[in-house]
């Protein structure tokens, strides 16, 4: 099964501003695949993996006769997992003063590490492109239904970019329409991972991903001590999907200090495994604005920390795993369009809420997802955002905010 990525054509239109090109993306996600697919159709160019220890030697404290030695006659050259070199942003700092003409792509699956090693050395050289969420204008749906938002009159200079699992959209696109809204239950349960997708073993398949990739980068971390508290603390973020997160219960019932929990949270965001959403506060008396709530990018690492893979009617925590995943799909979107979305969630005092809101220059806009059910409530919000539209979610129209 090929699935095309929407960030291809994206990428290929940043070649010919001779930056240097950074694709940030968990381990797993289809970085590899997405640029030897783009090298592939480009004369002289070279693919170089980072993991291999000759790779490594080469780029590594080197200068800039002694890389370009090692690269020889190749005019766009890819460095797979970028972060693996010590000092990786001076490398890419002397190969692209030194040899303007060369075309140079880095991925890494930790913008950890990789933002800190090429920021300050490439200042100037790679187009920064921060995963800020901007305003939203809906555009109309084949078009995308896209989101389109203030960062377009940046859009014909990114050169960094963030490859996430598969969206509904790209799945769709891949299987047909009909087919994805089949198959949406069996996404929710075992995620968007281009692995997990094609695979005829999904549930191994992600329990594999979730063991023996995604936590090399986060507990390879020196300032991680305790590998097992980050295991446990994941698992808590895991049951606590859909909740407000008290980062102090956290440290009490994992007995390590605030600032160490919001630490580590910091690393698993920068490795791509969760993403906060903060509360949405107008100065809105009986507002509750202190927590934060946190969402896995993808539902099946989520249910492969939980070790549950049920089907959802059967599942005590159906609305939280479907409002992950409508919301870590919406993520995916505001990303790879060229615009960015403020997005946030909504709750008062008396416990009315809104579990996704988009901000735009229009105003908000407010969804409750809902596995099944076909009503929500809606007058608290109407009361404190009278202009703003509210729309219910669930399994059976969940595709008019994805496709």
């Amino acid at each position: 099964m090929f699935i095309k990525r929407s960030i291809k054509s994206k990428v290929i239109a940043a070649l010919s501003h001779k930056k240097v090109i950074i694709i940030y993306g968990a381990r797993q996600v289809g970085k590899t695949t997405l640029v030897k697919e783009i090298v592939a159709a480009i004369p002289n160019s070279a693919y170089f993996s980072c993991d291999e220890p000759d790779v490594l030697e080469a780029f590594t404290g080197k200068t800039s006769s002694e890389m370009k030695s090692f690269i020889r006659n190749a005019q766009t050259i890819v460095l797979d997992e970028a972060q693996r070199i010590r000092d990786v942003g001076i490398s890419l700092k002397l190969l692209h003063d030194t040899f303007p003409e060369l075309t140079i792509i880095a991925t890494g699956s930790s913008s950890f590490d990789l933002s800190n090693k090429t920021a300050e050395p490439l200042t100037g050289r790679n187009i920064s492109f921060t995963s800020k969420r901007a305003s939203v204008v809906r555009t109309p749906k084949r078009s995308g239904g896209a989101l389109m938002t203030e960062r377009a009159q940046e859009a014909k200079s990114r050169s960094e970019f963030t490859l996430f699992p598969v969206s509904f959209r790209e799945y769709a696109d891949t299987v047909g329409e009909r087919e994805a809204i089949r198959l949406l239950e069996v996404r929710v349960r075992y995620g968007m991972y281009p692995a997990i997708i094609t695979s005829s073993n999904p549930e191994q398949e992600v329990r594999l991903l979730a063991r023996d990739y995604l936590f090399k980068d986060v507990l390879r971390v020196e300032t991680i001590r305790k590998p097992i508290v980050v295991e446990k603390l994941v698992a808590l973020l895991a049951y606590q999907v859909g909740r407000e997160v008290s980062y102090n219960e956290i440290a009490q019932k994992l007995e390590i200090s605030r600032q160490t929990v919001m630490s580590y949270i910091r690393i698993l965001e920068q490795s791509f495994i969760i993403f906060r959403l903060p509360p949405l506060g107008k100065n809105v008396r009986n507002e509750v604005t202190r927590f934060e709530k946190i969402y896995f990018y993808d539902t099946g690492i989520r249910n492969a920390i939980l070790g549950d893979f049920s089907p959802l009617d059967g599942r005590f925590d159906k609305g939280a795993l479907f409002e992950n995943f409508f919301i870590s799909e919406r993520v995916k979107w505001y990303e790879q369009l060229s615009y960015g979305v403020k997005a946030y969630f909504w709750r008062t005092k008396d416990g009315s809420e809104m579990d996704l809101v988009e901000e735009s220059p229009q105003g908000l806009r407010a969804y409750e997802c809902k596995w099944k059910e076909k009503s929500m409530a809606t007058r608290a919000w109407r009361n404190s955002f009278p202009e703003a539209e509210a729309v219910l979610v669930n399994k059976d129209n969940i595709e008019k905010f994805l496709l």
